[in-house]
């Protein structure tokens, strides 16, 4: 055996093969772990003292002892042109699109611009240890090329699309019903190497129903590939969509009426379903980007993850930068936890990081690809530092058990607390203190 090609890692290891709040039993937990890779995927993950007499000899240990090593975080909904207004302030969702969104990303018809956004962006997710993530891009072929440039340039697994609006937005974003941009980008980048093409309707108000059509065609001709959009985030959109399309029966039967819910497709935020809405995404294996910190930031509303669970939906984490407000998957964790409790219910840290890993690649439909430490998965991991500040380091000094240490990690933890980030075994982060 090449142990060139073989790398080693001793840390604490956590992942997940089910849900936790439908298994008992849904992570595995190695206090003293050995996390083996080869090739960029997974060989073993174990207890240190099984796995380490199997080792060749002259095989490195890099030694991680007093961290956890996970699966990387998957982040499910956030927009990129978007990295230079986060924070911007606005009274709701849609004064906030014509003030700051649409005037940024006009921008993104220059492909230097739309490089030097996306290798910041970029940047940005694997310093908070975001090793996936579905992003959407401005509607310049531009933004989608220049993204996937990047990222294919870094072997990291990312989905993005070109966002399509043919209506109700300035003439300088307005695009058409032909989506053969679209489709050329999909043969261009999809599925080469860890590239995945998401087609991209921004939201149903700024498409007209033949583009809708041609989306919902386009995603026929090419099923393995992503749908995202966003649905019933604002009350106020939702008033808007009712009066564009009176004859649907709420907002998601537009998208469903033109084909685009099945899997793979991921729709941002849905505050406002209903019980049928919910059940239809169950039906259809379409997913749930949970996006709390946008939420609070524009008022939009309180997510209600109960309910998605006993429809039986799938619902992942996306941090919607830039409505939301931080890069980081933890502090996302911290919102949905505080989203949670306003409404009724709670989510254990331990349901919280299946969300963020297993959960969204599931949601995703890469079960298998990403999302836990399976042999022959592809090895993105991150490395978190329990002790990465003063405060975590207090606090997780009395934790008695995994759930302390996790809750502390997602309700005081940021980007200090990613020590390293791996994609495909490759270390593509490391954190330098100041």
């Amino acid at each position: 055996m090449d142990t060139q090609n073989l790398q080693a890692y001793r840390a604490s290891l956590l992942h997940f093969h089910a849900d936790p709040a439908f298994a008992d039993d849904a992570h595995a937990w190695h206090a003293d772990g050995l996390l083996v890779v080869e090739d960029g995927r997974v060989k073993a993950a174990g207890d240190y003292a099984r796995l380490a007499s199997s080792l060749p000899a002259g095989t490195g240990v890099i030694d991680y002892r007093g961290k956890i090593l996970t699966p990387g975080f998957i982040d499910t909904h956030l927009h990129f042109p978007q990295t230079d207004m986060i924070a911007s302030p606005a009274p709701g969702l849609l004064p906030w699109l014509e003030t700051y969104t649409f005037p940024t990303e006009r921008q993104f018809g220059d492909p230097g611009h739309a490089r030097a956004t996306a290798e910041f962006f970029l940047d940005e997710l694997l310093r908070n240890g975001t090793t996936t993530a579905l992003v959407y891009c401005s509607v310049h072929k531009e933004s989608v090329d220049a993204f996937f440039g990047a990222s294919s340039a870094r072997k990291l697994r990312m989905g993005a699309g070109k966002v399509l609006m043919d209506r109700h937005c300035p003439d300088f974003l307005q695009d058409t019903a032909d989506l053969r941009e679209s489709e050329e980008l999909i043969r261009r980048w999809h599925n080469k190497d860890r590239a995945m093409y998401a087609i991209t309707p921004r939201f149903a108000p700024t498409s007209t129903e033949a583009q809708l059509a041609a989306t919902g065609e386009l995603a026929r001709a090419y099923p393995d590939t992503f749908i995202q959009t966003h649905v019933s985030e604002n009350r106020d959109e939702c008033t808007w969509v009712g009066q564009l399309f009176p004859q649907r029966r709420s907002y998601l039967d537009v998208y469903d009426h033109y084909g685009l819910m099945r899997p793979r497709a991921m729709y941002g935020h849905c505050i406002w379903l209903d019980d049928t809405d919910f059940a239809r995404m169950a039906e259809t294996g379409s997913a749930i980007a949970h996006c709390p910190t946008s939420n609070l930031f524009l008022g939009s509303g309180l997510f209600d993850v109960a309910r998605a669970d006993k429809a039986g939906a799938l619902v992942s984490l996306g941090t919607d930068v830039g409505a939301g407000t931080s890069f980081s998957m933890l502090q996302t964790m911290n919102e949905a936890y505080k989203v949670a409790r306003l409404k009724g219910s709670y989510l254990p840290a331990l349901r919280m990081f299946y969300l963020a890993t297993l959960g969204a690649a599931r949601s995703m439909q890469l079960e298998g690809t990403i999302g836990n430490f399976a042999p022959g998965l592809e090895a993105d991991f991150i490395v978190l530092d329990p002790r990465a500040t003063p405060l975590l380091a207090r606090r997780t000094a009395h934790s008695n058990t995994l759930e302390e240490t996790l809750f502390a990690l997602a309700l005081l933890g940021d980007d200090r607390a990613i020590h390293a980030t791996y994609a495909a075994g490759r270390l593509v982060h490391e954190r330098t203190l100041p």
